[in-house]
């Protein structure tokens, strides 16, 4: 079942993964500077596994995404908040980022992450704070991985 969400006529949140292009997307997230140059492939396998949510202008289709990666039980982490620049400045990415926290989903969680470099006081807003125990996190990160050729 999906859910939808309006903020009066102008534009339309929802989870419904087949409302979700694709390509846009993936054009979207593969110029960020967290996923630069991502391929279309892992950019829809992503999507197939995550919950989802499309941010819909009226005329003008998909214009922002965000997605959750989350076992809707314990944990969820946030990522690939995306609003088109001509959208930004009105307040969607903060209601975006309202209603998934909000998700009937995603309540009751123990955890939530997510990684920014210059959204920290967007986020902070809704409930986020700096990791207090960063000496306990631990990764494995490949940050060129999408750059390298494929053998």
């Amino acid at each position: 079942m999906s859910h939808e969400w309006s903020r009066g006529d102008e534009y339309e949140i929802s989870d419904d993964r087949a409302r979700v292009d694709d390509d846009r997307v993936t054009a979207f997230i593969g110029g960020t500077y967290w996923a630069k140059g991502v391929p279309r492939a892992v950019m829809v396998r992503a999507l197939d596994h995550s919950l989802v949510f499309g941010i819909y202008h009226a005329t003008l289709g998909q214009v922002g995404l965000a997605r959750v990666v989350t076992d809707r039980a314990t944990f969820a982490y946030l990522c690939d908040v995306y609003l088109a620049p001509k959208h930004r400045g009105r307040g969607l990415g903060k209601w975006l980022v309202e209603v998934i926290a909000a998700h009937p989903d995603l309540q009751g969680l123990r955890r939530w992450m997510l990684l920014t470099a210059d959204a920290h006081s967007l986020y902070e807003k809704i409930g986020f704070r700096r990791i207090e125990a960063a000496d306990r996190y631990m990764e494995r990160h490949f940050p060129d991985i999408y750059q390298k050729e494929n053998p």
